[in-house]
């Protein structure tokens, strides 16, 4: 053993814990929902009406309701067929009880009552139990309506009857715990944005959400008899379509569903979402290595069988037949394997074969059968493989290796001396004037400082070889030393945190959204990696009149106000200097608010739905006005700090 490790208490029996019923979940909820923050705040709703979208794909309910509460707690109704109440066989308690307080009891381990399902680990009521202030369950069978309680995860009421009914279905209430959670203030228009997803999925399923808090109140119902169809309709609202409606197709194999639909559009980015039995994949998985291969193929053979590819001529490539493509990719099978309890990656090795050969069967019939819109892709296809070849020169100098040994490191770059990009930082700072500051305010040792001048290309209408070729941001793609695009590798990052840092006023908001959007779309792996971090500068700076050696900074006048007071300071006697930009702040200032890791404030950029990033990054850049100025409308009131 190295080091000063040595422990002298002693290791007996006495140090093993037994954790009993739930308490485990309590003690480490991180292992069973990701997080204790936001995300996993979220995902408790998630598991409860994951539940109910499994009984409608058993075909026993068609209405999923979601209620949001005065107290932020949940409620969550559907008409199934309710939780059995019964005794357990086993267990010796009502069945609805077992599933509550038991960990891994569900109908989804073989016992033949679901066909398909996500909630496969037989964790999620449970788990929401575990980590709720309490759940309360009202179960509607057998022409009663059943009712239990529970604390933390413990039964504080038996099971009783408390009316009767004719219906049937399962109403959970629950309140997430405040000493477990580091938030619990539920966000509406993410839980919007995921329920919106499930009824594309399950055409025909009635979803509702509703919000009843104080100044928040709304109600939003979905259901979709499009499914996926409009769903890709839906996603591309923000574009032109090159081919009208979307391709639709599907087929099965070995009680396995494939379900695809997909459009080309005048953009330049590929956006491809997957999911298996609802769950969505955000890594991807077999089911998209198939697509993606099948595509390729099909329309790879139909190019060189009508003469659009000569016989010399290199084929077409991923990245070329994926420019401007939308689709969804969904599949349901009876035994998915998931990686781990988050279910990001679908890895079925049977699934890659199966979709791969529906899709190649359904395009190749689809193209031969509507040549406009086959010669529409083609020729789409065509244009980005030209432009490929053009930026391909461009894009060797952005491997890493190449750009550490050439001359072709960014002139501005003040690089950091550590090696290590897991203990480095890179600071893209908007203006000459502020980056000088920041060369000044940094400590060399790990933090490099990129200084850019100007608003850079928007992506979000432009081709990669132009990104590429652009003076504003082929500085960025050199620097991080990691590729762009498909040989985009995170691996060859040579800082660990990537972070914007730009005024906080219009212009700076502007250039951070440009940033943003360029790494969304042709860096993706770093954003979903949390590399990518904004930095928070504050606005003022407020001293005591009598004595200079008392300050504090703010970030708004209300914060001024809520501080003074605080520190019993009176009006007249402080006074307020107001930063209209970095370059204003001394490189002590710069030092003490934005870039000392002891004292800063970040805000790390995380993609919890790729689908309401891909929307917001649509609006805000692609070059529809309208939904543009919907958007203002909508969120202009939420604006907390605005410098005009």
């Amino acid at each position: 053993m190295q080091g000063n490790l040595k422990n002298s208490k002693k290791y007996d029996e006495s140090n093993i814990d037994v954790l009993e019923g739930l308490e485990a979940v309590r003690k480490r909820p991180g292992m069973y929902i990701g997080s204790t923050s936001i995300k996993g705040l979220h995902h408790l709703v998630y598991e409860i009406v994951a539940n109910s979208v499994d009984e409608a794909l058993a075909g026993r309910c068609d209405r999923i309701n979601i209620i949001i509460h005065e107290d932020n707690s949940i409620t969550v109704i559907d008409n199934g067929p309710g939780i059995p109440v019964g005794i357990h066989h086993k267990m010796g308690i009502p069945t609805v009880e077992v599933v509550h307080t038991i960990l891994h009891a569900g109908g989804k381990f073989g016992s033949g009552a679901y066909t398909v399902s996500g909630g496969l680990h037989g964790v999620g009521a449970s788990v929401v139990n575990a980590l709720s202030e309490y759940l309360e369950v009202e179960v509607s069978r057998d022409g009663h309506i059943y009712y239990q309680r529970y604390e933390r995860g413990k039964t504080v009421t038996p099971l009783k009857v408390i009316g009767d009914t004719d219906a049937t279905g399962t109403k959970t209430t629950f309140k997430p715990d405040a000493t477990i959670f580091e938030e619990t203030e539920f966000d509406f228009d993410l839980m919007l944005a995921r329920y919106r997803e499930m009824a594309f999925l399950n055409k025909g399923i009635y979803f509702s959400i509703e919000d009843k808090r104080p100044g928040q109140e709304q109600k939003v119902e979905l259901k979709y008899d499009g499914g996926i169809v409009s769903f890709v309709e839906y996603i591309d609202r923000m574009r032109e379509s090159l081919i009208g409606a979307p391709i639709y197709f599907e087929g099965a194999q070995d009680d396995k569903i494939v379900e695809i639909a997909m459009q080309y559009n005048d953009g330049y980015s590929e956006n491809i979402f997957s999911y298996a039995n609802n769950i969505a994949t955000m890594e991807g998985g077999t089911h998209i290595t198939g697509f993606k291969s099948a595509i390729t193929k099909v329309i790879n053979e139909y190019a060189r069988k009508y003469g659009y590819l000569k016989e010399k001529d290199p084929g077409l490539s991923g990245e070329d037949v994926r420019e401007g493509l939308t689709a969804v990719v969904s599949v349901k099978l009876v035994n998915p394997q998931f990686e781990g309890q988050t279910k990001s990656k679908l890895g079925n090795s049977d699934v890659r074969g199966i979709v791969e050969s529906i899709v190649k069967e359904k395009l190749s019939a689809l193209m031969e059968e509507n040549p406009r819109d086959a010669k529409i892709i083609v020729n789409k296809c065509l244009a980005s493989f030209k432009a490929r070849e053009a930026a391909r020169k461009a894009r060797d100098l952005t491997r890493r290796n190449n750009v550490l040994e050439s001359s072709s490191l960014p002139g501005k770059l003040s690089d950091c001396t550590e090696k290590d990009p897991r203990l480095c930082e890179i600071y893209i700072v908007e203006g000459d004037s502020a980056g000088g500051t920041a060369k000044n305010a940094r400590d060399r040792r790990f933090q490099a400082i990129l200084p850019l001048w100007g608003k850079m290309l928007n992506v979000e209408k432009s081709r990669i070889d132009k990104v590429i070729y652009n003076d504003k941001l082929s500085p960025v793609i050199t620097a991080l030393g990691a590729g762009i695009g498909e040989e985009f590798d995170v691996n060859k990052l040579r800082y660990h945190k990537v972070v914007i840092m730009a005024d906080a006023d219009v212009d700076g908001s502007h250039i951070r959204t440009l940033l943003l959007t360029f790494m969304f779309r042709y860096m993706r792996p770093l954003v979903e990696g949390g590399y990518v971090y904004i930095a928070q500068p504050p606005l003022f700076k407020v001293n005591k009149s009598d004595k200079s050696d008392q300050y504090f900074y703010a970030f708004s006048e209300q914060e001024i106000e809520e501080e003074t007071i605080k520190r019993g300071w009176e009006k007249g006697k402080y006074t307020v200097q107001r930063f209209k930009g970095l370059g204003e702040m001394s490189k002590d200032q710069l030092w003490d608010t934005t870039m000392n890791p002891e004292t800063r404030t970040f805000l790390r950029v995380t993609l919890q739905d790729a689908v309401m990033a891909d929307e917001i990054f649509s609006t805000l850049m692609g070059t529809k006005v309208e939904p543009r100025r919907d958007f203002i409308k909508k969120y202009a009131k939420n604006v907390q700090r605005l410098d005009i």
